[in-house]
């Protein structure tokens, strides 16, 4: 390379090392200038600041009116508390219904149609409101509950204590089926809706018509315990004379809430349990708080009475069964029905006998007329 072109080319390079620094100059400039302008105006404006005077205070307005205090809210817990205090009365319940038939034995799978609205919690509650028609096709509750405190309290409608307001009212006659009569168990009526017996149709009579048994089942189903309390005239096949009720039938308010919901024995009876009896070191205990606060048996060993009646009972089904069994209705060791055409009075004879062995009281329920009414039905097989 000549000099003279060596001498160019530091020429160029020192200018353009010159611009660079130029650059940055203006750059540095530009921002003291920034800073200094933002300081100037911020100066200006504590000048002028300090510069304002407030002028003279205006004429006062007059006073305005007093706004009305808000109404106070109510506590959250003050309705809930009613209920779910701290007395554990609400555990106490619980816990003897867990121990209860209806928790432990209610067969609440059983949910279609007609069987649903015992069966299941929702069905029975559907059935009363209307929301579940049995009768309809292919009807069912689906994931069904087996009864509880939904199936017979209003809870949690009212947040109240009135939540424990029964389903079924107490105060009004039921009807029950089998019979036009109707009868009033007061707060069991809320019991009498499914413990009564289910419908036979057509229903025997004594000296009528031929009754045709198709089904091992002839009856009047599981809980007929409604129909034997209520008595005379109400759904239960009766022949011959004299049948009368007894006290249990006439002078107990509540029915079976009376005996069976007394004051409990922990879990194993009374209360929501509803077990009338428990066992203790190997014998059967009945509660009988119910018989003794109602006044009738006072002063009486109840339990002996009861174990006394109970065989007498027991021994007039076993003379039926026989009788039952010589006239083919039933067979020797098995209480279903054999298929068949009966005479109305053999056929009414076995739906006596299967009701008053599912009533599971031995007559208890009403003394006078379940003896008087085997003792008939025995005369006349």
């Amino acid at each position: 390379m000549s000099m003279a072109a060596s001498e160019m080319k530091g020429t160029v390079s020192l200018i353009l090392w010159c611009e660079i620094i130029l650059t940055k100059i203006i750059i540095i400039m530009k921002k003291i200038n920034n800073f200094f302008f933002i300081g100037a105006v911020a100066l200006m404006l504590v000048v002028s600041a300090s510069c304002t005077k407030e002028g003279p205070q205006g004429i006062a307005g007059k006073d305005g009116t007093n706004g009305t205090n808000g109404t106070n809210g109510t506590d959250g817990t003050a309705t809930c508390v009613e209920c779910h205090s701290s007395n554990q009365v609400i555990y106490a319940r619980e816990n003897q219904w867990a121990a209860s038939m209806h928790a432990t034995g209610a067969a609440f799978e059983r949910n279609e149609g007609e069987c649903a609205i015992c069966h299941t919690s929702q069905g029975f509650r559907g059935n009363l409101d209307g929301s579940y028609d049995w009768t309809a096709a292919g009807a069912m509750i689906n994931n069904p509950n087996p009864q509880n405190c939904y199936t017979c309290h209003q809870i949690h409608e009212t947040y109240t204590a009135a939540d424990l307001t029964l389903t079924v009212a107490s105060d009004a006659a039921i009807a029950l089926r089998n019979t036009t009569n109707t009868h009033n168990f007061g707060k069991g009526n809320v019991c009498a809706s499914c413990h009564q017996g289910r419908t036979v149709d057509p229903f025997p009579v004594a000296g009528g018509d031929s009754i045709v048994v198709g089904s091992s089942r002839y009856g009047v189903h599981h809980g007929p315990q409604s129909n034997t309390l209520a008595g005379v005239g109400m759904g239960l096949f009766e022949v011959g004379s004299g049948l009368v009720n007894s006290a249990h039938a006439t002078l107990i308010a509540d029915a079976c809430v009376n005996c069976h919901m007394a004051e409990a024995f922990g879990t194993q009876s009374g209360g929501h349990s509803m077990w009338m009896g428990y066992e203790y070191h190997g014998a059967t205990v009945l509660n009988t708080v119910g018989c003794e606060v109602s006044g009738c048996h006072e002063g009486e060993d109840v339990q002996a009475m009861t174990e006394e009646f109970q065989a007498g009972i027991a021994t007039l089904l076993a003379e039926l069964k026989v009788k039952l069994d010589a006239a083919g209705i039933t067979a020797e060791g098995s209480d279903n029905s054999v298929n068949g055409k009966y005479s109305g009075l053999v056929a009414g004879a076995c739906l006596d006998y299967k009701a008053l062995t599912e009533d599971k009281s031995l007559g208890v329920h009403n003394p006078k007329y379940v003896k008087k009414l085997l003792t008939n039905l025995n005369e006349a097989l």
